[in-house]
């Protein structure tokens, strides 16, 4: 047997039958905070921080990035 249940829902309205919280707050913060960095306003220690928590594994994880970029220019000059 067979069955399938086809739901017709908004992600919103899919997040909250399942209890989920709502981001959307902190979400918008997030953004608005690597716009700042991105744009300048917040100063560099801003954008540094801001990098260091996006990035995976911390300042290790940025300089294999930075590695790889350098080696890719190597190779392509």
């Amino acid at each position: 047997m067979k069955i399938n249940v086809e739901v017709d829902c908004t992600p919103e309205e899919a997040r909250r039958v399942m209890g989920l919280p709502d981001f959307t707050p902190l979400h918008e913060k997030y953004i608005a905070t690597l716009s700042d960095a991105m744009e300048g306003r917040g100063g560099p220690e801003l954008l540094e921080t801001v990098m260091k928590n996006w990035a995976p594994m911390g300042e290790a994880g940025m300089n294999l990035w930075r590695q790889m970029f350098e080696l890719g220019a190597k190779s392509g000059s």
